[in-house]
C-alpha cells in the first residue's frame, strides 16, 4: 500500500499507513518490521535477517519503531516471512511484526555509512573473507566457521543428527566430529561460513537442548577446517557422502537418516500435542529467540524421531558379547546406569546376543549412545535399537535356562522416584567411578581391596568430606565397568549396600 512508500520518502501520510494493517503485499525481498522497541540498533534487526539468507539493506525509522530489510534474494525473503509467520520473531525480548513491503528495493541515503558499513562487513564474511573493525558488534570473534560445542548435563542422548537438526537453522552445516573428553560429549561443527558460525552461537549458547538439561557451551575453535576420514555416528562430511565407515563403525541406521531428513515441521508433528513446552527450554531467549526454540524444537523432534524408529519400544539389542561370561544380572546392572531395566533375555541360539528392555525409548536411546562400542569381559559390545516392542518371557513351566530374567519390580532401580537426583549424575563410562552410601567404619584400604579384588588397578582414591562418599579411579575404563558390575548393591554389612555409577571427575 500507498502508506510503505511515504513512510520511506520520510513524510507520513497518517490514514495511508492505518491501511498497512489491512492489505497483504505480494512478496518482495524487502521486508517491512513493526513494533519494534526503542532501542533496537540496526544490528539487532539485521539479526533478524541473517539465517536466512545475505541482508543487503536495511532503513531504520527509528521514530516510528519500524525498519525495512533488504534481502539479497525474494527466495530468502518468502523463507523468514514463512518461518516467522510460525514462530512469533523477537527483538530484546519484544515481539515484533514482519511483512513484505510493496517495494521492490530500498534506496537509502548513501549518507548513512554507518549502516552500509555494517552491511558491507557482514556480506564480507558471509561471502567467505574476514570481518574488518567496523562489525565486530555484529560478528564479535567470528573468524572461523568452526564452533566447539560441550553439552553440560546430558542427561538425554544428543546425537551427531540432532546437533545438525539444530544446527542448520543458521547455515549449512559442512562437517560434524564428536568425541567424549574429560568425561564431556563434545564436538566440532563446521559450517560453510563464519557468519553462520557467530549466528548459531549468539543463539544457542546457553540453551538447553531438552527442558533443564542438555545445555549447550559454545565457543569457537581455532580450527578453520575440519578433517574428517569416517562418516558414521562420530563423525560426518555432509560434502562427502562417499566416505567409508571406518573399522567396526555403524553407519548410520538408514531409517533414522530418513526420519532426520525430513524437514522438522513434519518431524514436530510427531510430538503428540502439549508436549512440545516440555522438551523446550525455559531460559530467556536472547535477540534470536525464535531461531533457538525453534531448534531446541527441532531438537526435541529429533529425539522423538529417533524414538520413533525403535517403535518407541525402548528394547535394545546387544550383540557380541562375551557369552562365557554375560547374565541377565550383569546386564541388569550395567545398563542399569543409564534408565531402569525391565527385562533382560539372552538368546538361546545365540548367546552372544540379549535383548534388553527399558522403561522408555529415551533411556534405550541413552544407553545406546553411552554403551555402543564399550569394551565388557574383554569383548566390543554393539547396542542397537531392536524392532521388538518387548521383550517376551517364557511361557509358564518352560526353562529356559535361566536367560529370561523380568526386573519389572527390582528395588534397584535408579530412576523410578520422578525428578530424582539421579537425572542429573549420568555419565559416560569412564575409569573414574563415584561411590556412595559407604558405611562410616570402612576405610580406603578397606575400598582399595574390595576394587583390586574386581580385577583391576586402583590409580587413586578420594573420600569425600562427610566419608560417605569417595572417588576411585582404574587404570582403564574397560575395568571401571567391570568393578561397577560386581560391586554396584555390594553387601558391605549392617544392610548398606553400595552405590557404585560412573563419575565426571577425575582424580
Amino acid at each position: 500500500c500507498d502508506g510503505v512508500g511515504v513512510l520511506v520518502n520520510g513524510a507520513s501520510n497518517g490514514s495511508d499507513s492505518k491501511k498497512l494493517r489491512v492489505e497483504e503485499a505480494p512478496p518482495s525481498r524487502v521486508l517491512h518490521i513493526r513494533k519494534l522497541p526503542n532501542e533496537a540498533t540496526d544490528t539487532e534487526v539485521i539479526a533478524l535477517g541473517l539465517p536466512f539468507g545475505k541482508v543487503t539493506n536495511i532503513l531504520t525509522l527509528k521514530g516510528k519503531n519500524q525498519a525495512f530489510l533488504e534481502m539479497g534474494t525474494e527466495e530468502a525473503a518468502i523463507t523468514m516471512v514463512n518461518y516467522y509467520s510460525t514462530v512469533t520473531p523477537h527483538v530484546r525480548n519484544i515481539p515484533v511484526f514482519i511483512q513484505y513491503s510493496n517495494h521492490k528495493e530500498l534506496k537509502t541515503d548513501s549518507a548513512n555509512q554507518r549502516t552500509q558499513a555494517v552491511l558491507q562487513a557482514v556480506s564480507v564474511v558471509q561471502s567467505g573473507g574476514s570481518p574488518s573493525t567496523d562489525v565486530q558488534e555484529v560478528l564479535g570473534a567470528a573468524s572461523s566457521p568452526v564452533l566447539r560445542i560441550i553439552i553440560d548435563n546430558m542427561f538425554y542422548p544428543v546425537t551427531l543428527d540432532v546437533l545438525q537438526q539444530i544446527f542448520s537453522k543458521f547455515g549449512t552445516v559442512m562437517k560434524i566430529i564428536t568425541f567424549t573428553k574429560n568425561n564431556q560429549f563434545q564436538a566440532l561443527l563446521q559450517f560453510s561460513d563464519p557468519a553462520n558460525a557467530q549466528q548459531a552461537k549468539l543463539a544457542l549458547d546457553g540453551q538447553n537442548i531438552y527442558n533443564s538439561c542438555c545445555t549447550l557451551r559454545i565457543d569457537f575453535s581455532k580450527l578453520v577446517n575440519l578433517n574428517v576420514k569416517y562418516n558414521n555416528d562420530k563423525s560426518r562430511d555432509y560434502t562427502r557422502p562417499e566416505l567409508p565407515a571406518g573399522d567396526g563403525q555403524p553407519t548410520i541406521d538408514p531409517g533414522v537418516a530418513a526420519a532426520f531428513s525430513k524437514d522438522s515441521s513434519s518431524l514436530l508433528g510427531k510430538i503428540p500435542a502439549g508436549s512440545q513446552t516440555h522438551f523446550l527450554s525455559g531460559s530467556t531467549f536472547r535477540a534470536l529467540n525464535p531461531l533457538s526454540a525453534a531448534a531446541a524444537a527441532a531438537a526435541a523432534a529429533g529425539r522423538v524421531a529417533l524414538a520413533g524408529q525403535a517403535g518407541s519400544s525402548g528394547v535394545l539389542l546387544v550383540s557380541n558379547l562375551n557369552e562365557e561370561m554375560v547374565t541377565p544380572q550383569s546386564l541388569f546392572t550395567l545398563f542399569g546406569v543409564y534408565g531402569d531395566v525391565q527385562r533382560v533375555k539372552i538368546l538361546y541360539n545365540k548367546k552372544d546376543s540379549a535383548l534388553i528392555q527399558m522403561s522408555d525409548a529415551n533411556q534405550a536411546q541413552l544407553a545406546m549412545s553411552h554403551l555402543n562400542g564399550q569394551k565388557m569381559y574383554g569383548k566390543i559390545i554393539r547396542v542397537t535399537l531392536s524392532k521388538h516392542q518387548t521383550v517376551a518371557l517364557p511361557r509358564d513351566g518352560l526353562d529356559d535356562q535361566g536367560l529370561t530374567k523380568d526386573y519389572a519390580n527390582s528395588p534397584l532401580h535408579r530412576f523410578k522416584k520422578p525428578g530424582s537426583k539421579n537425572f542429573q549424575n549420568i555419565f559416560p563410562p569412564s575409569a573414574t567411578l563415584h561411590l556412595s552410601n559407604i558405611p562410616q567404619d570402612v576405610t580406603e584400604d578397606d575400598l582399595r581391596l574390595l576394587f583390586s579384588n574386581a580385577g583391576g588397578t586402583v590409580k587413586a582414591f578420594k573420600f569425600f568430606q562427610d566419608r560417605k562418599m569417595a572417588l576411585i579411579q582404574m587404570s582403564t575404563v574397560e575395568e571401571a565397568i567391570q568393578a561397577l558390575i560386581d560391586l554396584h548393591n555390594y553387601n558391605m554389612g549392617g544392610s548398606q549396600h553400595l552405590r557404585v555409577s560412573f563419575s565426571k571427575s577425575t582424580i
